[in-house]
């Protein structure tokens, strides 16, 4: 079996995470064996195969963000993002502490318990409705600080189609990672 890093824990189940440089990450219960292990990877190989050439695509049609579109980028965030996130949270009925553009590596948005959101100016670049979505589903948490049920029945109480939205952001979103 090819090489892969092996995590034991207090967890009930095996998992396999393929790293984005294409490592192999398993995470097991104590008890469960090395030969349990790899007799899993092998179950799971052409899974692990489709996964790793996902993420070897992903990293090809990556685009490059030039100085220019990232002062562009900027400039649009910090005028379109406060305007969307005022629309939203009128509609909502909620408020919200300070608005914060930044350029995370692997968030989209976040919400504070103080009600501080951060935004990531890339959501720019993504296709229409995306950044409606992050807008929402930040606002969200002002409501409910988790993502139960409860949490996306808020968000699709004020976008019904925001599961299409979510899986639009998935499919686009390792082009700008």
């Amino acid at each position: 079996m090819k090489e892969y890093e092996w995590i034991r824990s207090g967890r009930k189940t095996i998992a396999i995470q393929v790293k984005p440089d294409g490592r192999i990450v398993v995470r097991s219960p104590y008890r469960v064996s090395r030969k349990q292990v790899e007799r899993f990877l092998e179950e799971k190989s052409q899974w692990i195969k489709t996964q790793q050439e996902k993420l070897r695509k992903g990293e090809e049609a990556k685009r490059e963000i030039t100085d220019e579109m990232r002062k562009r980028g900027v400039r649009m965030a910090m005028e379109l993002i406060p305007e969307r996130v005022r629309y939203y949270a009128d509609i909502m009925g909620i408020s919200y502490g300070r608005i914060t553009i930044r350029e995370q590596k692997t968030r989209w948005g976040s919400c504070s318990s103080k009600g501080n959101l951060n935004f990531n100016w890339k959501l720019m670049l993504m296709p229409e409705g995306v950044l409606d979505y992050v807008v929402v589903h930040e606002l969200a948490h002002r409501i409910e600080m988790n993502h139960s049920k409860a949490f996306w029945a808020v968000v699709e109480q004020v976008l019904p189609d925001y599961r299409k939205r979510k899986a639009l952001l998935r499919e686009t979103e390792q082009l700008y990672r």
